[in-house]
């Protein structure tokens, strides 16, 4: 029962922790932004128009009845699906912007992720972490700080009011888990040392994602298997990080595996591996907006005072020495 009630107060504790706001401010902006460059993009490209419409009604394939809020509302007609795309990029504007208080996160969520279930071959993997993304910020009230909610309730444009730090601590666990799971699903031999760790070889020549002829890289054959190799680990040792959250918030209680698993600041070396990972695959792959959307959960990873720390740092400017 000790143990228990041990276990229970450690609950509240986490879940009732609060911090400052800029982090998810910073993130709310970005993701904001990505939601309606991804749902622009996709109705310059045509695909609004001709793939997310019925052929009854003027697209180039038969869909079937849709989604349920597209059922809901009458069907893919070029009014319904136009109408859901018109309130999911209104709604990307005011997340964005931090106005209309949690109502534009929930409606955009389920606005964007219905428009992205119309047609599965319109879809990908990264629609989820956009929608779990508007949902994490509805809960942690984004809004709070560097919006237009703030300047309406305070006069301010900015406010140290704090927040609940559980959902940033999620959107962490929710890179975990895409990470895991990924490197889980990666069972062909060319991911591990049977295939020789040739599988971003054969990735960076498949002309379905690169930008460019990326076949001088076969030159680099070496460099080519360390960054699978280590793309691969990483991805199956990503819970790993878990553990040094946990030894870092019970530090205090001490023991060996505390003092080893704490020695290094593991979070620094897992982002700076991811981090790099998704530069390179911006650079070198047309993935959609899934480099800038993870890169963008990778602000998580900061706490509020470090990022306070990181924008001075930016905003520093060296000073010129003085005249006698």
């Amino acid at each position: 029962m000790a143990r228990l009630g041990t276990a229970w107060r450690a609950w509240i504790d986490l879940t009732t922790d609060k911090e400052h706001p800029r982090v998810l401010a910073a993130v709310r902006v970005l993701v904001g932004l990505l939601v309606l460059g991804t749902l622009l993009h996709a109705a310059l490209d045509g695909v609004v128009s001709t793939l997310w419409i019925d052929r009854d009604h003027g697209g180039v394939v038969e869909l079937g009845p849709g989604p349920w809020l597209i059922r809901l509302l009458g069907g893919l007609k070029p009014t319904v699906v136009w109408g859901v795309f018109t309130v999911a990029c209104l709604s990307a504007v005011l997340v964005t912007i931090g106005a209309g208080g949690r109502a534009p996160y929930f409606i955009g969520a389920h606005t964007y992720f219905t428009l992205t279930r119309i047609n599965g071959n319109t879809s990908a993997g990264y629609d989820v972490l956009f929608a779990n993304a508007l949902f994490l910020l509805l809960l942690a009230g984004a809004s709070r700080t560097a919006s237009v909610d703030c300047r309406i309730r305070t006069g301010k444009w900015t406010t140290d009011e704090p927040i609940f730090a559980w959902p940033r601590r999620l959107m962490i666990f929710q890179l975990v888990v895409m990470y895991a799971t990924t490197g889980i699903q990666k069972g062909s031999p060319v991911w591990n040392p049977l295939g020789g760790y040739t599988a971003l070889y054969y990735v960076l020549q498949d002309p379905n994602w690169r930008r460019f002829d990326l076949a001088w890289v076969g030159g680099y054959m070496p460099l080519v298997r360390v960054a699978t190799a280590v793309t691969w680990h990483w991805e199956l040792a990503a819970p790993l990080l878990l553990v040094w959250y946990w030894a870092k918030a019970t530090s205090e209680r001490g023991g060996r595996l505390r003092r080893i698993v704490t020695r290094f600041d593991w979070r620094k070396v897992f982002a700076y591996i991811g981090v790099g990972l998704h530069l390179g695959i911006f650079l070198a792959m047309d993935v959609g907006p899934f480099s800038l959307l993870t890169l963008t959960y990778y602000l998580a990873f900061l706490t509020p005072d470090e990022m306070r720390g990181l924008l001075d740092r930016i905003a520093r400017q060296p000073t010129k020495p003085s005249s006698a």
